[in-house]
């Protein structure tokens, strides 16, 4: 009787095709006081691919603080044995209000735009990094928190509230 391992050698394997071109600094998070969101488009004009980088970008980062913060409520209503379903809708909104806000002081990281010649004619490719400071969503979360009073009230009323508070002030 004859044995052998074997091994998964396709894993290996590189894919057949081309490598798509992206930025060496596309998708790093390379300062810990801000959370980098990236945004990519190709447009006819170059002012309107760098628009539409820009709003994929921000797009992104809705997206972002969207699973951020309801990582982070999700977090507090385990450790706080949170079951009420008055409470539970109210985490809900608060989600909706701090990934659907505007951000202030966001600043553009890097930015990079090749003229491509694509079938139908020359394009313009843009690849962009926004900066979004991370107290601003913190603060965004504490104010959403604080809006809606019945949440609050009994955020405050438990101890997991200063949790929260210090578990926002950490991301």
């Amino acid at each position: 009787m004859i044995a052998s391992c074997s091994s998964n050698k396709k894993a290996n394997i590189k894919p057949q095709g081309e490598e798509v071109y992206r930025p060496a600094w596309w998708a790093t998070q390379p300062e810990q006081d801000y959370v980098c969101t990236y945004g990519q488009a190709t447009k006819v004009s170059e002012n309107l691919s760098v628009e539409a980088a820009r709003a994929n970008a921000l797009q992104e980062a809705a997206q972002y603080v969207e699973v951020l913060v309801n990582s982070m409520l999700k977090n507090y209503e385990e450790e706080a044995g949170v079951k009420d379903p008055q409470v539970l809708a109210l985490t809900q909104n608060v989600v909706k209000a701090v990934s659907s806000a505007k951000f202030t002081g966001v600043l553009m990281g890097k930015i990079e735009t090749r003229k491509v010649n694509e079938p139908d004619g020359v394009r313009y490719k843009t690849w962009i990094q926004l900066k979004i400071p991370k107290d601003e969503i913190n603060r965004k979360l504490a104010n959403s928190i604080r809006n809606e009073e019945a949440l609050y009230n009994q955020f405050k009323a438990s101890q997991a509230f200063q949790e929260l508070d210090k578990a926002v002030e950490k991301y």
